[in-house]
């Protein structure tokens, strides 16, 4: 019988990732995230479950879907760009997309086990060895739910017995027993920090920033390593205000760590359109060159280690 620790859903393995670590990597993204970001770039990972990502420009008005739906909800997307007439009846049992000829639907996420998920990271081990790489646990986050932190455990644990560096990227919101469970297993944090204002976390986020303040906390008090990656969000969080309590905050850890400061990108704007869900900051425009600049000098006047994007290698 399969338990939480021997299957995840996977909507995408990244080969030869170079921005989720040291060295080229395999990045490996779960779903499931119990945030709710305003400029989330990977909105399919939020729910664990499959998705269908709609695309009306490729359907040919077959009607297949129509006749295959059990719960007679689904729509050709000529008809209805949504794809569904009640999306309180939907299921979500992708018999829709799973028939659609012209793949004017298509799933996000599939079912791993942890063999199977290490037969497909073993390809890269090469790249590994030569650059000083290894795999990176992205999402979603990997910590975010209770299947996919069991999971984890078991694909760290897979990861150590081959000797492969292992990084896991997290936002912080989990439980303390589960960061004290995973830490040992870990060789690198990729640690999410987006605002330090409560109430703006919680507008912005979908949660309190409290539990991810903590177990950072945690984490430094364990002599983790870490990587703290700070999205730059104009008009959201890159008022000198939090960029100053940013610095205050990485500066009080009990070691020092690096700040990467992760300019705000609308790659993933049109992932909202094909799940059918609004893009909250569709008219907001990424930070100019300077002031990217200016808010990492703003940063580094604290004496703090800032690198602009996800590698120290760019």
């Amino acid at each position: 019988m399969l338990t939480e620790a021997d299957t995840a859903i996977v909507f995408n393995i990244q080969h030869y990732s170079v921005h989720d670590g040291p060295g080229i990597r395999t990045t490996v993204f779960l779903k499931g995230c119990p945030l709710n970001c305003w400029w989330c770039h990977n909105p399919e990972s939020r729910d664990g479950k499959p998705a269908i990502f709609m695309f009306p420009d490729r359907c040919i008005g077959c009607e297949t879907c129509l006749t295959v739906c059990p719960e007679n909800v689904a729509e050709p997307l000529d008809w209805n760009p949504a794809g569904r007439c009640d999306v309180e009846r939907c299921t979500m049992c992708l018999e829709c997309a799973d028939a659609c000829p012209a793949e004017a639907r298509t799933v996000v996420g599939t079912p791993y086990g942890v063999d199977e998920l290490m037969a497909e990271i073993d390809k890269d081990q090469v790249f590994y060895e030569q650059s000083g790489g290894g795999v990176t646990f992205s999402g979603g986050d990997p910590l975010g739910t209770r299947q996919n932190a069991a999971f984890l455990l078991s694909c760290l644990k897979a990861c150590e017995k081959r000797g492969y560096h292992r990084a896991v990227d997290t936002a912080g919101f989990a439980s303390r027993q589960t960061v004290l469970s995973v830490a040992p297993l870990t060789d690198l944090f990729l640690y999410d920090l987006k605002m330090l204002d409560d109430e703006k976390h919680r507008k912005y986020v979908g949660v309190s920033n409290q539990l991810i303040l903590d177990n950072l906390r945690l984490l430094s008090s364990l002599d983790a390593e870490v990587w703290i990656r700070v999205p730059l969000i104009p008009g959201i969080n890159d008022d000198d205000c939090n960029l100053d309590e940013t610095a205050a905050f990485v500066s009080s850890l009990d070691r020092s760590y690096p700040i990467h400061l992760l300019p705000y990108h609308r790659i993933g704007s049109d992932k909202h359109r094909h799940l059918d869900e609004d893009y909250l900051l569709q008219t907001l425009d990424p930070p100019s060159d300077e002031e990217v600049a200016r808010a990492a000098e703003r940063l580094r006047a604290h004496s703090l280690e800032v690198i602009v994007g996800g590698s120290r290698d760019e």
